[in-house]
């Protein structure tokens, strides 16, 4: 199967009004990617129209979703918990060849649960709730009849990936995936950037991560 590749394009925002529609505007030039893959297609039918950008300033990662789903179910609101049961999105990263990789699940609120490791579960680890709350995040809620939009975008610090020993993104290879869950939503789903070939919904499994080059 032949990788999916992704350009990361190197832009300077402003935080200093940190809302969504000024993140929005500053990024609204950027390419868009669809998360086109319902892997499970058989067994989990539904499919909400996800799409996402990415961006990078050196020393912070910006990550822009957008959803439109049936239904919005935010429940967890601590650091690690079981978000990916909420509406989620999701971005697995690795900077060694897919050695190892991170798992960054951010749900609706905002609530972020990252992991590092190998693919085995085992040995895999979660950051601390201090990590994972250096991760800014916006959210925008649109509700209007059946269909209900919500947009986020997340911004990165490259400290995040301290188990890489990496200060910039610039220049850098990398492998990755980005996804779309909500397991305990009325229509659970399980999307992808780039396809996963495999039995039952698992998103573990860097095999089938896509390539990254930022400039």
């Amino acid at each position: 199967m032949e990788m999916d590749k992704l350009f990361v394009p190197r832009i300077d925002m402003d935080l200093t009004v940190f809302g969504y529609a000024a993140l929005q505007k500053q990024m609204e030039e950027l390419p868009w990617q669809q998360l086109s893959h319902a892997n499970w297609s058989e067994q989990f039918p539904y499919k909400p129209d996800v799409r996402f950008q990415l961006a990078h300033a050196g020393d912070v990662l910006f990550v822009h979703y957008v959803v439109r789903e049936d239904f919005i179910k935010a429940t967890y609101v601590r650091p690690n918990e079981a978000v990916w049961e909420d509406s989620c999105v999701e971005l697995f990263l690795s900077f060694d060849g897919r050695s190892t990789y991170y798992n960054l699940e951010f749900n609706v609120l905002g609530t972020g649960l990252i992991g590092y490791g190998p693919e085995a579960k085992s040995e895999r680890a979660r950051l601390s709730a201090e990590q994972i709350e250096s991760v800014q995040t916006v959210t925008s809620v649109i509700n209007s009849g059946k269909e209900k939009c919500w947009a986020t975008v997340w911004c990165v610090p490259v400290d995040v990936f301290v188990e890489s020993g990496i200060d910039t993104f610039s220049g850098r290879k990398a492998h990755g995936n980005f996804y779309k869950c909500g397991d305990k939503l009325p229509g659970p789903h399980f999307l992808s950037w780039s396809r996963v070939d495999f039995p039952t919904p698992n998103f573990h499994l860097p095999a089938f991560f896509g390539e990254l080059i930022f400039a």
